[in-house]
């Protein structure tokens, strides 16, 4: 696929690699290997950038949210400064937990021994260590993980060695931008335990071409066309005149237009994979994640989350009028689930072999290469 040119001009499908005609997705065993999945775990989702959370879901100090990954637990905290900061959810002592699900408290205290940090990481006691020669409290504060925000996009990587966050998304500001991300407010959060591998949730989200069979009930046949773009990231837009996130479509969306949106964000819904784990979908009023956390070969945590501007949130009848947004991403992402779960199903038969992709594939085949790229092993 080329992806040289200006992300702003779109063409009906971006084709490289192996011929159209010839090429084909992965092989089965990418999805069904244990052995490829800690290879991919190694080589690929320890060192690159992959999303979290928005800023404004820990907007007050002593605000936490502690979040499953690839690499472990992590713990997000919002400290008296108001300091946003990521940490292994680890005691420093014996590994214990240290919290679960969200909410706010003044300190972190283990529920083991009780050692308690500061919400900046510092340990700020450590019951019984007294009496141990050399033991210094500022020497055991939580370990950091490291953490970039964009647009009020928290993104955390593995690797302190890895290019910045910026440098990773390339032109991705100049296409997205327009819809200002981080002027909005996310109102609507959930999660769904997945029975497949991880790569299956972002080839769909990047191909129209099973929309109208798989969600023949909700949003119907759609058809798109395929953006260049510069970094690590791939997009894709539906093109509808009028907003997609929510699935009444025939008469006046619930919401306006966000304010500033550019020629080409206004001909559609933006479907965008930043690699490796993370897809943005931003249409005209909106936008809302699918963000993948992979759990073992053929399980994957599904992060959804929705957002609006904040003109929009501040409507009196917002909440009202939202639940038509929640409703259409909801049961979409069900959808998807579903049949993906067949797809990982199949894929685990001896007999199976890729068969041909279509043109309308031209973003999973370029995701394809780009996972190739990456592990030390033929595919």
């Amino acid at each position: 696929m080329t992806r040289a040119g200006r992300p702003g001009e779109p063409a009906p499908f971006l084709w490289s690699g192996s011929a159209l005609g010839s090429a084909t997705g992965l092989p089965p065993r990418c999805y069904v290997s244990p052995e490829i999945f800690a290879l991919e775990r190694e080589h690929i989702l320890l060192h690159n950038w992959f999303f979290v959370a928005r800023t404004e879901e820990l907007s007050q100090p002593g605000d936490y949210r502690a979040i499953e990954t690839v690499g472990g637990p992590v713990l997000l905290t919002r400290d008296e400064t108001d300091g946003l900061h990521a940490f292994a959810n680890t005691c420093r002592h014996r590994g214990c937990l240290l919290l679960e699900g969200s909410g706010n408290r003044r300190s972190v205290v283990c529920p083991y021994h009780a050692w308690t940090y500061r919400l900046d990481g510092r340990l700020r006691a450590a019951p019984g260590m007294q009496a141990v020669p050399g033991f210094a409290l500022e020497a055991h504060g939580l370990l950091p993980v490291r953490m970039a925000v964009w647009e009020g996009c928290i993104f955390l990587n593995f690797d302190d060695a890895a290019p910045d966050l910026a440098a990773h998304l390339g032109d991705y500001p100049e296409l997205l931008g327009s819809h200002r991300f981080g002027d909005m407010i996310c109102t609507w959060r959930d999660e769904i335990e997945v029975a497949c591998n991880w790569k299956l949730l972002l080839e769909n989200a990047m191909e129209s071409y099973h929309t109208g069979f798989v969600h023949a009930a909700t949003v119907g046949a759609q058809t798109s066309v395929t953006f260049p773009t510069r970094g690590e990231w791939h997009a894709i837009q539906v093109q509808s005149r009028t907003s997609i996130a929510m699935l009444e479509t025939s008469g006046v969306p619930p919401f306006p237009p966000i304010a500033g949106l550019s020629a080409q964000a206004r001909q559609g819904a933006f479907f965008t994979v930043i690699e490796p784990m993370t897809q943005f979908a931003c249409a005209q009023d909106s936008m809302w994640w699918l963000a993948v956390r992979p759990v073992a070969v053929d399980r994957t945590v599904l992060s959804l989350g929705g957002c609006f501007p904040r003109e929009t949130v501040a409507l009196p009848d917002f909440a009202t009028r939202a639940q038509a947004y929640y409703d259409r991403w909801r049961r979409v992402a069900e959808e998807d689930v579903g049949i993906l779960e067949k797809q990982q199903r199949g894929l685990r038969s001896c007999k199976f072999r890729p068969g041909p992709l279509s043109s309308r594939d031209d973003v999973v085949h370029a995701m394809n290469d780009w996972i190739r790229a990456r592990l030390p092993i033929e595919l």
